[in-house]
């Protein structure tokens, strides 16, 4: 076998193995249908455990690289084809009843962290935010992106806004309202209604088991497309890595660009990063989340990561626009990230939903 784990390496080994897989389905080493050596085959041969090679190959199979066939074993999947009929699309009132209360929300760190804020920042939580958003809270979701998903993005291209659905406000009057915006069909119905309600025409494209259908997307003249690549609400439906790739290249192509809504990703409950659409195609891509369903509803705080040509558009057209999330809220996000208590409290979900699966 090809494949080392360097054990000098500070990134975990499945991780490593993971990458090096994903490298070879990419170059068409590994081709569809292959079939990959069996979890006990492939740990006794790199020395390592079983359990690491399945969560090796979880990932890979969450990405939409890989497929498990019962009693069969893995095979190589990267640009395979589901399908599967999908819900109706989520009424508006349907989102707020699916989210539990947040019992393991560490209630007393974040209210230490709170008094913390006020004391180290005494009366600058007074001071009028940025446009844009406290340099503090930018810097600290960059460091975020680059340590949970492998994004490498300057502060000065993140806007922080007071929830997902103020940015979809701000995204029409950035790329203009004679742009013809297209959805995933079911989508989360207040997606479409925020755009409509700032005047842009919006198209639904129906959702396959592996993303929007093919034959739609290409027949598509939209100037904008916007998709949840992880879990979309309420389908489910998680786009494979050969979807993703499709939406960049079909945004490459013509000069249109994706919000890429990433809401959910964090989640993935293989534990690994999901690759988002951002990573390929960063000038034809604006990267969107929110903390309301990372860590609680009550965080009504999100941001969105410009591509540069759009950062300066912003700047020209948009920059006038007073940040809507108090200053103080900024800085004790900002300081709950950089101790990394969100982190640690999104790894407890985590492992909270592995047990559950099991």
């Amino acid at each position: 076998m090809k494949y080392i784990i360097d054990r000098e390496s500070k990134t975990p080994a499945y991780l490593q193995l993971y990458e090096q897989i994903r490298q070879d389905i990419r170059e068409g080493t590994l081709r569809p249908e292959d079939k990959l050596p069996s979890k006990r085959f492939t740990a006794a041969e790199l020395g390592v455990s079983v359990i690491t090679v399945e969560h090796t190959y979880e990932l890979l199979s969450d990405e939409g690289y890989i497929s498990t066939r019962e009693r069969s074993g893995h095979y190589v999947d990267f640009g395979g084809c589901k399908t599967g009929e999908v819900p109706k699309r989520a009424a508006v009132s349907d989102m707020s009843a699916e989210l539990k209360p947040m019992e393991d929300f560490p209630f007393s760190v974040y209210a230490r962290t709170m008094r913390k804020v006020l004391s180290d920042y005494d009366r600058q939580i007074l001071i009028k935010s940025p446009n844009c958003g406290c340099m503090e809270l930018r810097e600290a979701i960059s460091g975020y992106l680059q340590r949970s998903r492998g994004l490498k993005v300057e502060p000065e291209r993140i806007i922080i806004g007071s929830g997902s659905e103020y940015l979809y406000s701000l995204v029409v009057q950035l790329l203009g309202r004679e742009r013809l915006f297209a959805l995933e069909n079911p989508s989360y119905e207040k997606i479409r209604l925020v755009y409509e309600a700032n005047g842009a025409k919006c198209r639904m494209l129906t959702l396959g088991g592996d993303g929007i259908l093919s034959e739609e997307l290409n027949n598509c003249s939209a100037g904008v497309l916007h998709v949840t690549p992880f879990h979309s609400y309420p389908s489910g439906v998680t786009a494979t890595a050969a979807k993703r790739r499709e939406y960049a290249q079909w945004a490459q192509k013509r000069g249109s660009y994706i919000v890429e809504d990433d809401y959910d990703a964090e989640f993935a409950t293989s534990g690994g990063q999901i690759e988002t659409i951002f990573s390929i195609a960063p000038e034809r891509v604006i990267y969107l989340n929110s903390f309301s369903k990372l860590i609680a509803p009550s965080f009504r705080t999100g941001y969105m990561l410009l591509p540069h040509e759009l950062m300066e558009e912003y700047n020209r057209k948009l920059n006038f626009y007073s940040c809507t999330v108090p200053v103080y809220d900024q800085y004790v996000l900002a300081e709950f990230i950089n101790e990394g208590h969100m982190e640690r409290y999104i790894n407890r979900r985590k492992r909270k939903q592995r047990q559950n699966r099991t």
